[in-house]
């Protein structure tokens, strides 16, 4: 048995959950996510917990169950809970000015660099910290990584975009003459 995919998730109060031929629909507070069906599993909603079984016990099979169930599981917590991402831009004159679905940063480039979210993510700005938030865990992890991608954490004096809980591995500078 895959360990993750035998654990039978929880649901919360106030989550609906169906159960189709292609797709499983997750509804909660904060909106609705559609979790398509993987093949060789089964998915079955008890009163209050989802259940992730499979036909056979192919390496195939088992794989696609671990990750059925964990693709419900974030789909539960994020129609409640939801996903955030911290990220943090150093700097010397860089900027950051915008929120909502856009943003508007001076990154050292003879530009300023725009980004513009997809439809269900919000970016927050306040100082030099933007957070990423969403129901979707893949959106809010792959905007996340986009705005990082933008200008990447050198490694001699930290200057560009990196997560708040990355650890950075500093290099030494030259070495001077003696």
């Amino acid at each position: 048995m895959s360990r993750i995919g035998k654990q039978p998730i929880q649901i919360p109060a106030g989550v609906t959950i169906t159960v189709g031929e292609t797709e499983i629909t997750v509804a909660g507070p904060k909106g609705s996510l559609v979790v398509p069906v993987q093949q060789n599993t089964k998915t079955t909603v008890d009163d209050d917990k989802i259940v992730v079984t499979r036909e056979n016990d192919e390496p195939e099979s088992r794989a696609w169950h671990g990750l059925q169930r964990a693709l419900l599981n974030n789909a539960v917590i994020g129609v409640t809970k939801g996903f955030e991402k911290k990220l943090e831009i150093n700097g010397v004159g860089y900027r950051l000015q915008g929120g909502g679905k856009q943003i508007e940063m001076a990154l050292g480039f003879s530009h300023p660099v725009k980004y513009s979210a997809p439809e269900g993510v919000d970016l927050k700005v306040d100082k030099m910290t933007i957070t990423v938030s969403g129901i979707d865990k893949q959106k809010v992890g792959q905007v996340a990584a986009e705005i990082r991608s933008l200008k990447k954490p050198e490694p001699y004096k930290g200057k560009g975009i990196k997560y708040v809980d990355e650890v950075l591995l500093r290099k030494a500078g030259k070495a001077g003459k003696k």
